[in-house]
């Protein structure tokens, strides 16, 4: 016989959340907004007085920006937006470039994309509802720099509703290996069993949770994606929303305790 949805939904008590295309969005052209987070962090270089040629600097960083985007998914190993600038100096012929540099040029690279994320409308009623019933919350994020997932949970003023705000850029590894659902969970204290996660990504929230042992809720609203569609044969999703807010009904009025 096969298991209703209130069988899945039975025990809980923790939900976890991907945060791009989940809790926020973002509104504007890559391929526009790219090569002037990438200028801005060039321009905070020279001004520490690294000769960094413009048009070489540009295409030979975003070459290996694009590089390291393929293959961080698919060793699900993350090697931060520091690593990767660290080495890419040095490529450049700057060794042993002071960390402060590094991390003000990485800084103003995000700061560029960062004036383009959003919170979703019903992102804000939706978690004050699920806090109200008792659930505990977490946000799970694969991302190449930790402060950038922390300057976007408070531009979206979410950051009271979590216990945890985890990044793969934070301890090194990326959804869906199992053990960032684990360290997020021990970070609150429940069982796999106990918890859902909710994500945009087939590949890596949902393959990720049900790897893990979680419930894994598929939130389609961003979802029509290259990524997604390749998976769509081989990874299918315990249960679908098309929003945040169909989780004020598709969750259980009360948290298990």
């Amino acid at each position: 016989m096969k298991p209703d949805q209130n069988d899945h939904l039975r025990g809980l008590n923790t939900i976890l959340f991907d945060l791009g295309s989940t809790l926020i969005y973002f509104n504007s052209d890559w391929q526009e907004v790219m090569p002037r987070a990438v200028d801005a962090l060039r321009s905070r270089l020279t001004s520490y007085g690294y000769d960094l040629d413009n048009n070489e600097f540009q295409q030979s960083f975003g070459q290996a920006l694009r590089e390291y985007y393929v293959e961080r998914d698919t060793e699900f190993i993350e090697y931060t937006t520091t690593y990767l600038l660290n080495s890419h100096m040095e490529q450049w012929g700057y060794t042993g470039v002071p960390e402060s540099h590094i991390e003000e040029a990485v800084r103003a690279f995000y700061e560029i994309s960062e004036r383009y994320w959003y919170p979703e409308p019903d992102a804000v009623p939706t978690l004050r509802a699920l806090k109200d019933r008792g659930f505990r919350m977490g946000i799970v994020s694969n991302a190449g720099d930790d402060q950038d997932v922390q300057a976007l949970v408070d531009k979206a003023g979410v950051r009271d509703y979590f216990e945890v705000i985890l990044s793969s850029a934070a301890v090194g590894i990326r959804k869906p290996n199992p053990k960032i659902f684990d360290l997020a969970l021990e970070s609150i204290g429940s069982k796999p069993s106990q918890a859902a996660m909710v994500g945009d990504t087939l590949g890596a929230d949902i393959l990720g949770a049900q790897n893990a042992g979680l419930l894994d809720i598929w939130i389609t609203r961003w979802a029509d994606t290259p990524a997604n569609r390749a998976h769509l044969d081989t990874i299918h999703p315990t249960l679908q929303i098309g929003n945040l807010a169909q989780l004020i009904t598709l969750l259980p009025a009360t948290a298990e305790q």
